[in-house]
């Protein structure tokens, strides 16, 4: 199992244990907002080189 697939059941099994603590809504901010702020403190250069891995791996 790759590192990523990982990281998503692992953010998916933390969204399903908050939803009955803090709600749907407020659990699915956390879920989606994480990642999304996580990648948008990235440098532009290490945005790039992400984006570039993630096409090769397409690709195969």
């Amino acid at each position: 199992m790759s590192t990523r697939t990982k990281i998503v059941i692992g953010g998916v099994a933390v969204g399903l244990l908050l939803m009955p603590v803090i709600g749907f809504w407020l659990s699915l901010l956390v879920v989606l907002g994480v990642p999304a702020v996580a990648y948008l403190m990235l440098d532009p250069s290490q945005r790039r080189r992400l984006r570039r891995v993630t096409r090769k791996e397409i690709g195969r």
